[in-house]
């Protein structure tokens, strides 16, 4: 599965990029495969370990502020692994097509 999600810490100023750098720190360490953008953090694996990191992360995020903002999205899809990469890879491939 791939679970896309921003978190936001709320109350605590203007500049959430050290709440959020929190959160990334956690994705990152737990060693799942994981993508950061502007907007979302994408992160790939069973069910039970991304909904941990997710977790672990909002916490993270939610460290001193009064309230947290998540919005996530799941792709549950049994059977499909690296989809981080494949998903983008076969776009890419239907653009150079054209």
């Amino acid at each position: 599965m791939i679970v896309a999600f921003s978190v936001t810490p709320m109350g605590v100023g203007e500049s959430v990029a050290p709440a959020v750098a929190r959160a990334v720190r956690v994705v990152r360490d737990s060693g799942l495969p994981y993508r950061t953008d502007a907007m979302f953090t994408s992160v790939e694996g069973e069910w039970d370990e991304v909904m941990d990191v997710v977790r672990r992360a909002v916490e993270a995020a939610g460290e001193g502020a009064p309230r947290v903002s998540l919005v996530l999205k799941a792709d549950i899809r049994e059977g499909v692994t690296d989809g981080l990469t494949s998903k983008v890879e076969a776009v890419e491939a239907l653009l150079r097509e054209q």
